[in-house]
């Protein structure tokens, strides 16, 4: 199964070994902050900058490549983050949880840039921490979410991301519940398993085009928001820029 990481740049000066063994695994890395206790609020323009700067930095340094993606420490930023981001070579965003299907967003450079779909209704932090659900329950919760989405997917797009951090669905009563939730989510011919990467990768090549073409249909068919069809046009319809300002 493919692997997303989200690095923080403290980690990789402190573990550079650690981190150097992703690559040989095929694992995306992410930039993720310096640590997760420090939010990504409260900088000036150029102190920000600066910061990703570094960020983007160390685990090029550890990896071998510079990372194509973001995700905030605790989903925090700033209104200049994603401007930066696209500034400095980033490609991508998990921030906005707004959909289950990538969208464009907006940046001053205009450069391409794209929100990646990232879960925390699934995520095990709230499952276990937040809610303290049984890990039986993170088995159903994931092979659900996995199920509808798969079924609502006539189209390609829908992501069902799977959020984990080793030290919570890692530990032994519950790394079962990991391993039957990858059991039954594995393995469909109809399904490509990808990393964040590859599938920003992808929707920045095909995805924009593909949207525009549908919200030009719903316009041909007299379709506004009030009337939409179907939860899938219904989605498809909320997938326009977003622009961050």
């Amino acid at each position: 199964m493919p692997v997303s990481a989200l690095l923080n740049s403290d980690a990789a000066e402190r573990y550079p070994e650690i981190v150097a063994a992703g690559p040989a695994r095929g694992w995306a890395f992410l930039g993720h902050g310096r640590t997760n206790s420090r939010l990504w609020t409260g900088m000036d323009l150029a102190t920000e900058r600066a910061e990703l700067i570094a960020i983007r930095d160390v685990p090029t340094e550890a990896t071998g490549a510079a990372p194509r993606g973001w995700l905030g420490p605790v989903l925090t930023q700033t209104e200049h983050t994603v401007d930066l981001l696209a500034e400095l070579g980033f490609t991508y965003s998990l921030d906005w949880i707004a959909d289950d299907f990538p969208f464009p967003v907006e940046v001053s450079s205009g450069v391409p840039f794209a929100s990646v779909p990232y879960s925390i209704e699934i995520d095990d932090i709230p499952v276990f921490v937040d809610q303290g659900l049984p890990p039986s329950a993170f088995t159903q919760l994931v092979a659900d979410q996995f199920a509808t989405l798969r079924e609502q997917s006539a189209e390609p797009g829908a992501v069902s991301a799977l959020s984990l951090h080793p030290f919570l669905v890692g530990q032994p009563f519950r790394a079962k519940a990991l391993a039957e939730a990858l059991a039954v989510i594995s393995g469909h011919p109809d399904v490509w398993y990808a990393d964040s990467d590859r599938i920003a990768e992808w929707y920045l090549a095909e995805g924009p085009a593909a949207d525009r073409r549908e919200i030009d249909r719903f316009h041909d068919q007299g379709f506004t928001p009030s009337r939409r069809p179907s939860l899938r046009r219904d989605i498809q319809w909320q997938r326009r820029p977003l622009r961050c300002a």
